[in-house]
């Protein structure tokens, strides 16, 4: 009996920590109505980032369509849901609006991917507490929905689309 009651501890504690390791990751689903304001358009996309294991970097894809504007930059702000927040991370900008050194050109439409590390992080504004760099507090506000990506295009300065980023916890 104190076999099995070892081996299913085991067995507990194996599919555990293997389910949250199999799967960190942070999505988003993005469309004009979580703008702030909201705007009306066709246009969609999709962001999804893969936590590395020691939790210092993400690898991204955000996949977008439809944009009614020019796509100007793409970025996750700071911010929870309904609320405008400061870029801390650029995922792409453009001729016009090219982004920090090392930024990726945007398309009008398509996949953009890349990886994230403490050297992307910007800092955020007065009184939130986040200093550029701190790649581990950026993994923990999208996890938790404190955090959103959006696509800004030329008619949408604002941006055209946003989606909240939700993920799952390491604990």
């Amino acid at each position: 009996m104190k076999r099995l009651s070892i081996l299913s501890a085991l067995l507990l504690a194996w599919g555990v920590s293997g389910g949250a390791n199999a799967d960190d990751k942070v999505r988003g689903r993005l469309i004009g109505y979580q703008e702030v304001p909201a705007v009306s358009t066709v246009a969609t996309g999709h962001f999804e980032a893969e936590i590395h294991r020691d939790e210092q970097a993400f690898d991204y894809a955000l996949t977008y369509e439809g944009l009614q504007g020019q796509v100007r930059q793409a970025h996750i702000h700071f911010a929870q849901s309904a609320v405008p927040g400061p870029i801390v991370i650029w995922l792409c900008g453009s001729q016009t609006n090219p982004g920090t050194a090392g930024t990726q050109t945007s398309q009008q439409s398509g996949t953009v991917t890349g990886t994230v590390t403490a050297a992307n992080v910007l800092a955020g504004q007065l009184g939130q507490q986040l200093a550029a760099g701190e790649i581990g507090e950026i993994i923990a506000a999208m996890r938790a929905g404190a955090a959103y990506a959006n696509v800004h295009t030329d008619l949408s300065t604002g941006g055209e689309i946003r989606g909240q980023l939700r993920g799952n916890r390491r604990d």
